[in-house]
Parts: C-alpha cells; structure tokens; sequence
C-alpha cells in the first residue's frame, strides 16, 4: 500500500498553498503516495485559484475520508483561516498561529501511525513570533513536539547529501563549535540517521574541511589537525566508515559524482551554499534523530511573490516524493 504523506501547508500569506496546490497536480506524486494536506480547506482553494488549477478540494476530518486520487486535494481541515482578513505577502498573527498548528497536527498524525511522514510547507519566523509562537523554526518546534533533542538535519539534492555541524549560530560560534567531542558525536549520529533512512548500502561519510585546503597542516588554521582529524580517528576505530578532512572545495562535487554517501558541512553556510548553488529549487531538507520523519522544502515563504502564482513548486514536490521513498524504510529511532 502506498505511503500516506502529510502536507503541512506552511504560512497561510506565504506561497505555501500554492506550490501545494501546484504540486499537487503532478501524476507521480500520486503514483507515490497518497498525499493529505493538513491545512485550511479555504486557504488551499484560493491556492488553486492563484495557479490556475481545476482540481476539486476535498475538507474531510478523519483520513479515512479522503480520495486520494490527481484531481482532488485532500485537506484534513482545521479551518483556522479568516479568509476576508488574509493579507497575502504579510506577517499576521493569525497566519503564525495556523502555521504552527498545522505543524502540530501533522506530528500528531505521524505518533499515531495515521501518517507515515510529513512533508512541510515553509513558514516565517516573523509569523510565529506575530502569533506568539515561541519557537525560531521548524527544526525547534519539531524537537518540542517529538521530545527529540537536537534533531539532525539533512539536506539531499541528487546524488548529495549534507548533514550540519552546526545550524542558526553567528559564523564565529560555529567556529568554536568544532571540536573534537562533538565532530566525533556527529559523526556517529550521521551514521545513524542514514540507517534510520534505510541506507545502508551508501558509501562511506567524508567530513568537511574548516580552513582553505584544510589549514595545509596547521599553516592557516589548525583546527582539521587539532580537533577534526582526531576525532575521524577515534570513529574509524569505532568501526565507522568515515573519511576526511577534505577540502570543502572539492568534497560538496564529489559527493555529487557519487564518491560518498553524505558530506557532515562544519557550519551552516558551508552546505547550504553547495547545495543550493547546484539547485536552489529541488533542494529538500530532511529533520531526523525523531520518532517520525520529516521532509520540507528549504525555501521561505518567498512574501514578495506570494499569490501572484510565481512561485516555482520544484521543491514541494521533492519533498513529498522523498518522504514517500524513505517511509517504508524509516526506522524510528533517536
């Protein structure tokens, strides 16, 4: 039986609904799944309108209800949209609060088997805090929901896939961030988040360098002698597959030529500058060391183009059809 895919349709005023609605109209994402939007019945109708779209909007209540079929979105619906006031492009306290319980439905769905994965729509920080939402993003807000500490993150676009050292922290702190003790955790819990995907036949992890050719032996930076190649060591004897350090120019293309099973990026930019330089668009982001799996798109609510149906939907549908690939092998462990 195919995979029931949870779509949390992300800020109501941003292009969330959509590329929803658009991506929605692909045959191979049903072919994949059976994709439920967990959202505002109304928001998603004007979500069709905006991309010119016929399909039929379906507001049920219980996933049994739904139809599954192109042609027709089902929303398990919370209603929680006042439409007349729904300002598209603008930060509203109504839209941060629907934003998260969208959010919270689907990861109530998920607890309860009703789901197999959720696929998120992006939402605005600003939003949230608009909305009294005491949380800076998705990664957070999914920690707390799940009881997950620190859920690993995971970018994947073709052949690459990059975890983070570290992720919203200034570029000084991640700096000081890489150390030995924590390269080496990562390290471990990368090897683990791609068995949680089932990959257990992908090639080995390599491990970014931090310095220009990783410090050439401690002439510009001694952090890949001091910290990181000590710590690839210490989980190689561990009986780890793990390479590294390797120039952060090189390592993002060889990833991609197949070489490595994924890449650990030592601070934020580092990967999310590779992989969205080869694809800004088809870039999805996967949230792991959780009891449910998560895919979104990694891309914002875009206000400047929302509802005037510019809005590419490439990556909502990646990330639907990448949930719908991992969750029958997803195995939900910490």
């Amino acid at each position: 039986m195919k995979p029931t895919i949870g779509i949390t349709l992300g800020d109501p005023a941003g292009i969330g609904p959509e590329i929803v609605a658009r991506a929605l109209q692909r045959e191979d994402v049903y072919s994949a799944c059976r994709p439920l939007v967990i959202g505002d019945a109304g928001v998603v109708r004007q979500g069709v309108e905006i991309v010119g779209g016929s399909s039929k909007v379906n507001s049920i209540t219980d996933v049994a209800e739904g139809a599954y079929e192109l042609g027709t979105i089902d929303v398990f619906d919370l209603a929680n949209v006042a439409l007349p006031a729904l300002r598209m492009g603008e930060i509203q306290e109504m839209c941060g609060q629907a934003a998260y319980d969208y959010i919270a439905k689907g990861v109530e769905l998920a607890q309860q088997g009703v789901v197999h994965a959720i696929a998120t729509g992006p939402i605005n920080k600003e939003s949230l805090k608009a909305g009294q939402v005491d949380y800076i993003g998705h990664t957070e807000i999914l920690g707390a929901l799940t009881n997950s500490d620190d859920p690993l993150t995971l970018f994947e676009i073709d052949n690459m896939r990059i975890f983070f050292l570290s992720r919203h922290v200034s570029l000084r702190q991640a700096v000081d961030m890489v150390k030995k003790d924590r390269v080496l955790t990562y390290i471990r819990r990368c090897s683990r988040a791609l068995r949680q995907l089932g990959l257990t036949d992908v090639s080995e992890l390599a491990v970014a360098g931090l310095n220009p050719h990783c410090g050439e032996r401690g002439m510009f930076g001694d952090e890949e002698v001091t910290e990181i190649e000590p710590a690839i060591e210490a989980a190689r004897s561990e009986g780890l597959e793990v390479v590294g350090p390797i120039g952060a120019d090189s390592v993002f293309h060889m990833a991609l030529q197949g070489r490595f099973g994924a890449v650990l990026s030592l601070y934020h930019d580092q990967g999310h500058i590779a992989a969205k330089t080869y694809n800004f668009h088809r870039t999805i982001s996967v949230t792991l060391g959780m009891p449910i799996l998560r895919t979104s798109v990694d891309h914002g609510t875009a206000f400047d183009v929302a509802g005037t149906g510019k809005a590419d939907a490439a990556g909502m549908a990646e990330a639907i059809l990448s949930a719908a690939r991992y969750a029958p092998s997803f195995v939900g462990a910490v």
